[in-house]
């Protein structure tokens, strides 16, 4: 896998490598042939939920007949959190041969969705893709776009904060003002806390290095943190604001409380990208229609607790809800 090129050259070097690829390609486990592909994946950010996603997309190519250093070229390429870096490239991947191009977040999706017309365009780890503007509908997408949703059980997760601290009568939010997907959580959030009669503090951020200070301002009986691509990148800061503070964290998904949230309600991102994959090989090798294919969502969702976190936090996990944990981290 190429990782990291610079933009400039991601078309050329994409190119080169497709011409080496000939007619060939090997029998995958279903009996049909998967002949030699280019795809181009644009990732918004590096974080672990999005490496997942990743990884976890490869994964679905390699289980459905494409294995790379085969008969499939990858061309991943990482905005690093810059917009202007994300539409950059996904000008370079629309002049380029790939045969599928693939948007992790929804930032990197919506530069691909505007640029590339002409081929298939994937997407995952995007909130609410109608209100992104990259499909129709879930249902019908209509134009060459589909892709999966990471959209999670907001309100049960904003429960957990009384589950975890029944005295708790705030909870702080933190997230970035420029992403659509961390708007939506923040407004379901905010109608959940409502309900649980919790008083909400919002903070803003507009890129990672802001989000130390926007966690140290809070005055809160707990944080919350949406799937939000700048404020997860730097989510170490906020972990350690909850425990200096002695509050809990609570987190959109696993990965965020595998490196230190305490807990979530929340959905694997590794399986969300190998899901991606999945779709990926219909589109490849069964010729289907990504505006004809639904937009997929991921139907399990965890509880995950922290234990160590809690301690750090000064917060004592009820047994109940760890009798109904599907992960408990020690």
């Amino acid at each position: 896998m190429k990782r990291l090129l610079p933009v400039a050259a991601a078309a050329t070097t994409a190119a080169l490598l497709l011409t080496g690829c000939g007619s060939g390609g090997e029998q995958s486990g279903d009996g049909k042939e998967a002949k030699k592909v280019t795809v181009g994946i644009s990732q918004f950010v590096e974080h672990p939920s999005l490496d997942a996603a990743r990884e976890g997309f490869v994964e679905g190519l390699k289980e459905g007949g494409y294995t790379e250093g085969e008969n499939l070229t990858l061309d991943v390429q990482n905005a690093s959190g810059d917009q202007a870096t994300a539409t950059n490239i996904a000008s370079n991947f629309a002049s380029s041969k790939d045969d599928l191009v693939l948007g992790i977040a929804t930032p990197s999706a919506q530069s691909l969705a505007q640029a590339v017309t002409d081929k298939p365009v994937l997407f995952t780890a995007v909130t609410d893709p109608v209100d992104a503007g990259l499909v129709n509908s879930q249902d019908a997408p209509g134009g060459n776009v589909t892709g999966t949703t990471d959209m999670n059980p907001v309100a049960d997760q904003i429960k957990l904060v009384k589950q975890l601290k029944p005295s708790a009568k705030s909870v702080g939010i933190i997230y970035s003002s420029g992403e659509t997907n961390s708007q939506i959580q923040v407004d379901e959030a905010k109608k959940a806390a409502q309900a649980e009669g919790l008083k909400v503090v919002e903070k803003t951020v507009t890129t990672t290095a802001e989000v130390a200070q926007a966690a140290e301002s809070f005055d809160t009986d707990a944080i919350y943190v949406p799937t939000d691509n700048k404020v997860v990148a730097g989510l170490e800061a906020v972990i350690s604001a909850a425990e200096s503070k002695k509050i809990p964290l609570i987190a959109g998904e696993g990965d965020s409380v595998e490196r230190g949230a305490l807990a979530t309600q929340g959905l694997n991102y590794k399986d969300l990208g190998k899901q991606t994959g999945a779709m990926a090989v219909k589109i490849l090798k069964d010729g289907a229609k990504p505006g004809e294919m639904a937009v997929e969502s991921q139907k399990d969702t965890k509880l995950i607790l922290n234990a160590k976190a809690a301690e750090a936090m000064g917060v004592e996990i009820p047994q109940s809800l760890r009798d109904k944990a599907d992960q408990v981290i020690e």
